[in-house]
């Protein structure tokens, strides 16, 4: 099996892709807030794919694999962080098959190969600390990083559901995401935004500052792009402000139904 999933839902497809230390679980429940058929995988090293984790390209090609081997040759696509670098990949290889594009919390990548060997240097170490450490203490780690800081205000329920999901990771998988799949790995995509040719939304939190940054740049070369702001959201928006993040992807999906590539 390519890639474990879980299919809830009616109409048109949309692939749903988690972040690093997610699974197909993050997207629990959003299928009562958009009227779409939501295919939710967990991603390579991840969940209950057992496969480890190829390089970011390759995993876009086994992606649309798994999604002709479905029968969805065209569907749209809603990516977070991890996910949404692997979404905007997948968008750049097969533009023909992706109706329309939400990114949220997503970098096009590191513009020199100074920045990404910095990048692969720091993740390798990361790597390393889940191999020495185990998942529990490079949990209790991660989930006390300052991108994070704005989830310690969600109620006790939902934070030990963020947390439940990220214990139930294994070893070998966080640690090959990581080197296979981390930022330093991934080409600088920087360049090809002006050739994508669906409907791209980008989604940020306001005090996601960097991520505000990145997307900011990212509006001013993608063609038919909108960008949407939260309040008071931090990186995980749809985790924080999750009914407002499902009114918003599904106006845009509604808007972009039957998906035109050139952005009409």
């Amino acid at each position: 099996m390519m890639f474990f999933f879980h299919i809830k839902g009616e109409g048109e497809p949309v692939l749903f892709l988690h972040g690093f230390t997610g699974s197909s679980g993050t997207w629990d429940g959003m299928e009562k807030l958009l009227p779409f058929q939501l295919i939710m995988p967990d991603l390579a090293g991840h969940g209950q794919t057992t496969r480890l984790s190829a390089n970011l390209e390759a995993e876009a090609e086994a992606l649309k694999q798994m999604m002709d081997k479905i029968g969805f040759t065209a569907f749209h696509l809603v990516g977070y962080s991890m996910g949404g670098r692997l979404a905007l990949a997948l968008a750049l290889l097969h533009p023909e098959a992706v109706r329309s594009l939400v990114l949220e919390s997503t970098s096009p990548g590191l513009q020199n190969e100074q920045e990404r060997a910095a990048r692969r240097s720091s993740d390798e170490k990361l790597a390393q600390k889940i191999e020495k450490g185990g998942i529990a203490s490079f949990v209790d780690f991660w989930e006390n990083i300052p991108m994070f800081d704005s989830q310690k205000a969600l109620s006790v329920p939902i934070r030990e559901t963020i947390r439940s999901e990220r214990l139930k990771q294994s070893i070998e998988g966080l640690a090959s995401s990581l080197r296979q799949m981390g930022t330093g790995r991934q080409p600088s995509y920087w360049d090809r935004l002006s050739g994508l040719n669906m409907p791209v939304l980008l989604l940020t939190g306001t005090k996601d500052k960097k991520f505000t940054g990145i997307a900011r740049q990212m509006s001013e070369l993608i063609p038919f792009c909108e960008w949407i702001e939260f309040d008071e959201a931090g990186h995980a928006i749809h985790v924080e402000q999750r009914g407002k993040f499902g009114t918003i992807v599904k106006t845009f999906l509604s808007n972009t139904k039957g998906g035109k590539q050139d952005g009409s």
